[in-house]
């Protein structure tokens, strides 16, 4: 393999990770979408969002490349929303909301 096949090798990798999954939702819900929208976009059940935003499953090819391009768009239109926030220890709210 040549040494520019395996930077694509590299940069395909990187770009199919995933944030966080609280960012994940903070991202959707910057965007005004609902776990619907999302799911209908990336071709899966609400279900799977829900469980992805919830770090309960992950999401697999193909639907992951398509999930991940998703998040890339959204934290590239919504810088703030890709930032995890903090929990607050004694509300167990996020910090700054409400």
């Amino acid at each position: 393999m040549s040494e520019l096949e395996a930077l694509k090798r590299v940069d395909a990798l990187l770009d199919n990770v995933l944030p966080p999954p609280r960012v994940r939702a903070q991202l959707r819900l910057a965007a005004g979408l609902t776990q619907k929208d999302v799911a209908d976009a990336v071709g899966v059940q609400r279900l799977a969002v829900v469980r992805w935003e919830l770090g309960q499953s992950h999401p697999r090819r193909p639907h992951r490349e398509v999930y991940a391009h998703l998040l890339q768009r959204l934290a590239e239109r919504f810088p703030h929303a890709a930032e995890p926030r903090k929990r607050s220890a004694d509300t167990g709210s996020d910090e700054g909301v409400g």
